[in-house]
């Protein structure tokens, strides 16, 4: 078993804990464990903030919602949108992927990987090609061309794209990746964080780490206050941006190099198990803990 690192011992206190949802606060069965419950309590209860950050849609944070305190925002679809959860996943605030931009990267996809198909999440939902593994969630989706979802015949008036994802049925995860770089990364921000070949295309300059970072300025917090948890590409930025960034036991091996701690596996608690430890050093620190001599 992967033994915890915790880096920078002399970090300003935590005052934020940002962290991933599928592969590192959430099982493999998609659970919360009831010691991650407690601990996500436990760090709000010692005035610290809690964010989740994730690659789903809004529609899709049921399995949290209850969970998150005070403020009830979450990050969703990897930075395009802030939502709150308290308010039934209510938008708010959208960073959205301009339908020419969206259009010119299908352009660029479909010359660079033949046999791409794609989907275009919208804050109202997903819809996709024929091509596209559907989306058991989503029995409302239209399917059409990506051209066709991503047509307005009055430009502006449809709603907002909050991502674009990208699949492709026999390439490498990662080289697919880099080929979606090199082929339209003037265009918008590509990352990835499944297992297979599919790429999440977001506005340019848009990730969970550039929409964290307003949301901790718009509440005085500095990158070196927060404490972050990832385990796939669509992390990385995260965690090289926060303070302390921690890579769980079973994260993409890019994703360990680019954080400056690592915790246990997403099904040994790797999240709690930190938190656990930044809950004592706060309450040591106020007086109310056991101190060390």
């Amino acid at each position: 078993m992967t033994s915890p690192r915790s880096p920078h011992s002399s970090a300003p206190a935590p005052r934020l804990i940002a962290t991933d949802l599928d592969g590192t606060l959430l099982r493999d069965d998609k659970s919360v464990s009831e010691r991650t419950v407690a601990a996500l309590a436990a760090a709000e209860q010692a005035g610290i903030e809690v964010f989740f950050v994730t690659g789903r849609p809004a529609r899709w944070m049921d399995v949290v919602s209850e969970h998150v305190h005070g403020h009830g925002l979450a990050i969703c679809a990897n930075g395009a949108a802030v939502v709150d959860l308290h308010a039934g996943g209510t938008f708010l605030e959208v960073r959205p992927l301009e339908r020419p931009a969206a259009l010119a990267v299908v352009r660029a996809l479909r010359a660079a990987a033949p046999g791409t198909s794609f989907a275009v999440e919208l804050t109202t939902g997903i819809h996709y090609e024929p091509q596209y593994p559907p989306f058991f969630l989503d029995p409302g989706a239209t399917v059409a061309t990506a051209e066709k979802l991503l047509f307005e015949e009055t430009p502006g008036a449809a709603a907002p794209v909050l991502k674009l994802l990208a699949q492709h049925p026999e390439l490498d995860p990662d080289v697919f990746l880099a080929v979606a770089r090199e082929t339209a990364g003037d265009r918008a921000s590509f990352t990835r964080s499944s297992p297979t070949a599919l790429i999440e295309i977001s506005a340019l300059g848009v990730s969970k780490a550039s929409t964290l970072a307003l949301c901790c300025a718009e509440r005085g917090i500095t990158a070196e206050e927060v404490v972050a948890f990832g385990d796939m590409p669509n992390d990385i930025e995260m965690l090289s941006w926060a303070g302390r960034g921690y890579a769980m036991g079973n994260a993409h091996p890019e994703v360990i190099a680019a954080a400056s701690g690592r915790t246990v596996g997403n099904n040994e608690d790797g999240v709690a198990v930190i938190i656990e430890e930044l809950v004592a050093e706060a309450l040591a620190a106020a007086g109310d803990g056991p101190t060390q001599g």
